[in-house]
């Protein structure tokens, strides 16, 4: 009989289990859930940030059951893994007394940092991270490796044959930047609506671009009866829709004009109606 691979324990532990922790916490999870039992908690707890759950939510990330612990919540058990994310917890926690071993990792407070994506950011950030802990502790040994337990090298990595130079090509164009954004803003539009926001009059201009994103696996595509709708590949890498993500939320007014010509335009299409 086959032995079954036990998991391993991972305690992630910050201040205020507001953030940085809970983000950690659902990106493990979500990233190798069948290898580790993950949790987090703070020594100083407070309520989970709502910034926190909207970046979380942004990446697809289940928040279901993420909720603010003290650090008291886990006396005696032992984990396998003890994980500081901040220099306050690290000197509160220098020595867990349960853990087999220790790291401690320090990124900013994404409530303190500046910048107007901060959270992303962080988000981000603990993602390349922990994408490295799992390669580092593979190669050691330490995590379990089998044809049924792969690690994902990044988020939603189902996208095996993602190539980053084709991506950072397809943002080199005018027309494809801006419905890139544009579909970022709004989440799904159809070809109609990009000729209305881009003002281009040439439907084979503009789904010729939208071809070269969709072959790099950037879009993906819905038809409805003759029309086509298009959104930002849900299975991209986290760092890749971040790309995307912060490039429209911090320069909006390379937009402005299109977002005003789409929200002008007449007989706008949904999800159930055609484009008229």
């Amino acid at each position: 009989m086959t032995q079954i691979n036990k998991k391993q324990s991972v305690l992630f532990l910050c201040t205020g289990n507001s953030a940085r922790s809970q983000m950690a916490e659902a990106l493990l999870k979500h990233k190798a859930g069948e290898l580790f039992d993950v949790h987090s908690a703070g020594t100083q707890p407070d309520a989970i940030d709502t910034r926190t759950i909207d970046a979380l939510n942004k990446f697809g990330l289940d928040t279901n059951n993420l909720v603010s612990k003290h650090i008291d919540t886990f006396d005696g058990q032992v984990f396998d893994y003890v994980i500081t994310l901040c220099n306050k917890a690290s000197n509160e926690c220098r020595s867990y007394p349960n853990a087999i071993k220790q790291f401690a990792w320090d990124f900013p407070d994404p409530k303190t940092r500046g910048g107007s994506n901060s959270f992303s950011v962080t988000l981000n950030e603990l993602n390349n991270r922990l994408s490295m802990f799992l390669l580092v502790e593979e190669n050691r040994g330490s995590v379990a490796n089998s044809s049924s337990n792969a690690l994902p090298d990044e988020l939603n990595n189902s996208l095996e044959s993602f190539d980053p130079i084709s991506f950072y090509k397809s943002l080199t164009d005018d027309i494809r930047l801006k419905t890139l954004m544009l579909t970022h803003y709004h989440g799904e539009l159809c070809v109609c609506e990009l000729m209305e926001a881009i003002a281009v009059d040439s439907q084979p201009k503009v789904s010729r671009n939208l071809a070269v994103l969709k072959k790099a696996n950037v879009i993906t595509d819905r038809k409805h009866g003759q029309w086509v709708f298009y959104r930002i590949n849900p299975e991209l890498p986290l760092w890749a829709k971040s790309v995307i993500a912060e490039t429209t939320e911090n320069n909006i007014p390379l937009i402005n004009e299109e977002l005003q010509r789409l929200a002008n335009m007449q007989n706008r299409p949904n999800r159930a109606v055609f484009c008229k």
